[in-house]
């Protein structure tokens, strides 16, 4: 990696302890960045401290997004914050939260961070926000002969009147859908605050936690044996690797405008099963995709990722993504190694 932009050097990293957020810690320490780290409890964030230049360069400090007026002092200096805090389901309090908790407190804490940010003696050159996919899918405008890309927004009531969503993943999609309209009505009034925004789609690979993020479940309970029936839908796939850098570039290149989907392919969940059987022949798969006669597969969409790959972003394959990720469920302690080839 290139060291980082001598007017780009110190940055924050919002929810540092996180799956994404992690590895763009990582990748900006390697570069040479000066790190500050939020987390809400710096116990979580203790895989952080022996990356390569933590001691010297990254600083972890304990912050409640939700608290107003928080990140204030520690913004002050910063050229640049990475906002990625978010309620998540299965990474968070999720399990007693409704859907406007969700809501509440992504919105809360989104506000938070610009408000601080634009109250700055020295301005910001660039925040990154980090949002979703599941910001820009659910459109009115969304038809099945779509071609998704950055200017498709999210709908609220698209996204309540979809039966096939659950509980916890509706209050997720609803949360990052009001919490990046809110950032994008706020940075509208506040001139002075330059804001980019990413919406990667599923981020699976390897985990720097020691721990196995919801969104690589899927490939972890089907090798393990764990899943039964494979989900009867479709979804973008990322790298996570991938998707930190995609932050990066967003943050450094003068040229970044507006919103950017990253995503490296889109596969219903039975072809990603075919692939991992491919990849994995020594795993007993047993999870089958079941369908009665009256539930058609889903079908296939297409998304444009055109725009992030003109900021510079080569993608990795994905079979290459998921081997770093079975190697590192093994290494965790979470697959039996079954003598990958």
């Amino acid at each position: 990696m290139t060291g980082a932009p001598a007017d780009l050097r110190t940055v924050c990293v919002t929810g540092a302890s996180g799956f994404i957020a992690s590895w763009i810690v990582k990748m900006l320490l390697e570069k040479g960045y000066n790190v500050r780290g939020t987390v809400r409890n710096p116990e979580i964030a203790k895989h952080l401290l022996g990356l390569p230049g933590a001691s010297d360069r990254l600083q972890l400090l304990a912050a409640d997004i939700s608290t107003p007026g928080v990140f204030d002092s520690i913004f002050e200096g910063c050229d640049g914050v990475f906002h990625t805090s978010t309620p998540t389901p299965g990474a968070y309090d999720s399990a007693s939260m409704s859907e406007a908790d969700y809501i509440e407190t992504a919105v809360k804490g989104t506000l938070n961070v610009l408000e601080s940010c634009a109250k700055l003696t020295r301005p910001l050159k660039r925040l990154v926000l980090t949002s979703s996919m599941a910001a820009v899918h659910f459109a009115k405008k969304l038809t099945p002969d779509s071609v998704i890309d950055e200017t498709f927004f999210s709908d609220p009531d698209v996204i309540r009147n979809i039966p096939t969503i659950g509980k916890d993943f509706k209050g997720y999609i609803l949360s990052k859908t009001y919490a990046e309209k809110a950032a994008w009505d706020f940075v509208e009034k506040h001139k002075n605050l330059s804001m980019v925004a990413i919406n990667p789609v599923m981020t699976i690979g390897p985990s720097l936690q020691g721990t196995v993020n919801p969104t690589n479940s899927f490939p972890l309970d089907l090798l393990s044996g764990e899943l039964k029936t494979i989900p009867n839908a479709v979804r973008g796939w990322i790298g996570v690797k991938d998707c930190a850098m995609a932050h990066i570039l967003a943050y450094e290149k003068p040229e970044a405008h507006g919103r950017y989907i990253v995503s490296q392919s889109t596969l219903h969940f039975a072809d990603l099963a075919a692939v991992l059987r491919k990849l994995f022949p020594n795993y007993k798969v047993e999870a089958s995709l079941e369908l009665d006669e009256s539930e058609p597969r889903a079908p296939m969409y297409f998304v444009s990722t055109q725009k992030v790959k003109e900021l510079g972003l080569d993608m990795e394959p994905l079979e290459d993504v998921l081997k770093d990720a079975i190697q590192c469920f093994i290494s965790l302690g979470r697959l039996q190694d079954q003598k990958l080839k």
